[in-house]
């Protein structure tokens, strides 16, 4: 046992002096800029963004399914699909009013 302790505190050692490169030599901020714009257009960081996406398509996914469902037996879910749809719409809604607008594309052709 007090040998496992002793290789993982040498494979520390190799690692902690290990040199690392700046993150702006390994991904230039050019190849970061799709994963970034939209997000701030609609005012959110890009894990916000992910995570409301990851939601809104969860939750069509499982309304469309109770859909599916409502249509072979017509009186389980009744009310589920346009739940669910008046819900994201809301939240959509609420949200996109709630965020800052987004900044007009530079154009040089313009004056300052």
């Amino acid at each position: 046992m007090s040998n496992i302790v002793a290789q993982i505190g040498v494979l520390g050692q190799i690692l902690a002096t290990t040199q690392r490169r700046p993150a702006a030599t390994i991904v230039p901020m050019a190849a970061l800029r799709p994963f970034t714009e939209h997000p701030a257009s609609v005012g959110e960081t890009y894990a916000e963004h992910c995570g409301t996406a990851v939601y809104f398509g969860a939750r069509m996914i499982f309304a469309g399914c109770a859909c599916l469902v409502h249509g072979l037996l017509p009186f389980a879910f009744v009310r589920t699909g346009s739940r669910a749809i008046a819900e994201l719409y809301e939240r959509m809604i609420t949200k996109r009013c709630a965020a800052p607008p987004a900044p007009l594309p530079r154009d040089s052709r313009l004056p300052l």
